[in-house]
């Protein structure tokens, strides 16, 4: 088949913001300019940035008016959908853990204590999921 995956899209009411939070978080760079939709309505890019990371990897986010954030573990407002990231010790999560809150991320869900999988749920600044783990598996 002829289908790859271009862009993971989040929607926010505040697109520097957000796409700033996971610049921050991931070191991942801004996609150039011809690689974005070219909005004359938005010439500011307020409305869209991409982040690109390793291998083209790409984080998108787009303008809404509104969000609903996650209640997450709480069922009332699902997840619909989340990120996860992998970093290489539970030393490296501690510090990025840290870095995250920093940012701006609210811890959702702690299970460090997990021999195999540790790892911490947040949410980034507009209410979506992500999980930073330290997976000891295969």
């Amino acid at each position: 088949m002829g289908i790859s995956l271009r862009n993971v899209v989040l929607d926010t009411t505040d697109v520097p913001r957000l796409a700033e939070f996971y610049r921050e978080l991931l070191g991942w760079s801004y996609a150039e300019s011809a690689d974005d939709p070219d909005d004359p309505d938005d010439p500011d890019g307020l409305g869209w940035r991409t982040l690109v990371g390793p291998n083209g990897m790409r984080i998108a986010f787009q303008r809404t008016e509104s969000v609903t954030p996650t209640t997450w573990p709480d069922a009332a407002v699902p997840q619909q959908l989340h990120l996860d990231f992998l970093v290489d010790s539970v030393e490296e999560l501690e510090e990025q853990h840290r870095r995250a809150t920093e940012l701006g991320a609210v811890v959702r869900l702690d299970r460090m204590d997990d021999p195999e999988e540790p790892l911490r749920v947040f949410t980034d600044p507009a209410g979506h999921t992500l999980c930073l783990f330290a997976w000891r598996g295969q």
